[in-house]
């Protein structure tokens, strides 16, 4: 059996490691230049390009025709697929990928939608290939994973709102309000649809940071232990910061701080931190 998923979802380099992952690039475009995530740049370079430009990015998702021919030749030596994808709440990249699967009558394609992106995406993609290794059964991978996936959260702040109100994530209205009152936005994404959530709001960008933890400790008691890795956009001093506030309120098993995938950034802006989460006596153990 063999993983296929999408660059919506972020790992460090140190959890892809010895894993066999098929990754299907999204497209991103900025000053007229298009870029396959991951492939044609990495996340550092599109930040700094970012940065130094007036125009906004644009994304797209792989086309049906990319997925095809990605299944198509792993079905070649293995026609036993399992591709976990990014929200269809938030991108068409699952959809696409089942009109590929469509397109190849030789592979054996089963879907998963983590109804999230990013880390929390990541996690499942990682204990899936970790999974295939150890010789599970799909079916055991599936329910592994729906135990993650119920298991898991994750919530971002972010610099800007300009990229969200270019992008049409927000209202220009409410997108000039927040910007006029500075006000920073703490983004989750829900369960049940798979689409971002208003979580909360702070004046700064460190407020919102510091907010983040005091959040999660509404849903979850303070001391609890978790599983937790930070993501960023290029933001350091932000993923430390976020990092230490945590660690402030919870008893934390951190994983590697990740990038987070350009095709997430470029509706964000590049001052993105985010975190994703489990009680750690919730999270299944991984093989």
């Amino acid at each position: 059996m063999q993983i296929v998923s999408d660059r919506g979802m972020d790992l460090s380099a140190e959890q892809m490691q010895g894993l066999d992952i098929h990754l299907v690039p999204l497209t991103l475009t900025l000053d007229g230049k298009s870029y396959r995530s991951g492939v044609d740049i990495q996340p550092e370079e599109f930040y700094k390009l970012l940065g130094a430009t007036e125009s906004f990015p644009t994304t797209s998702q792989p086309s049906a025709g990319e997925f095809a021919e990605v299944y198509r030749r792993i079905a070649a030596t293995d026609a036993d697929i399992l591709s976990i994808h990014i929200s269809s709440g938030l991108s068409g990249t699952l959809n696409a990928a089942k009109a590929g699967a469509a397109m190849v009558p030789e592979a054996n394609v089963t879907f998963v939608d983590t109804k999230t992106l990013s880390g929390a995406e990541g996690w499942q993609v990682e204990a899936a290939a970790r999974a295939v290794k150890a010789g599970w059964s799909k079916e055991k991978i599936l329910a592994l994973l729906e135990r993650i996936g119920a298991a898991t959260d994750t919530i971002y702040t972010l610099g800007t709102l300009k990229y969200l109100i270019h992008g049409g994530r927000i209202s220009h209205l409410k997108g000039l309000i927040g910007s006029v009152l500075n006000l920073k936005p703490l983004i989750g994404v829900d369960k049940i649809e798979g689409k971002y959530a208003s979580l909360s709001q702070a004046r700064s960008l460190e407020k919102a940071i510091q907010k983040i933890p005091e959040f999660i400790a509404t849903r979850i008691p303070a001391g609890t232990a978790l599983r937790a890795q930070v993501m960023h956009a290029w933001n350091p001093e932000g993923a430390t910061l976020l990092r230490e506030r945590m660690d402030l309120l919870f008893k934390c098993a951190w994983l590697p701080a990740a990038p987070i995938a350009p095709v997430l950034g470029a509706h964000t802006g590049p001052s993105l931190v985010g975190i994703a989460y489990a009680p750690l006596d919730a999270f299944p153990e991984l093989p």
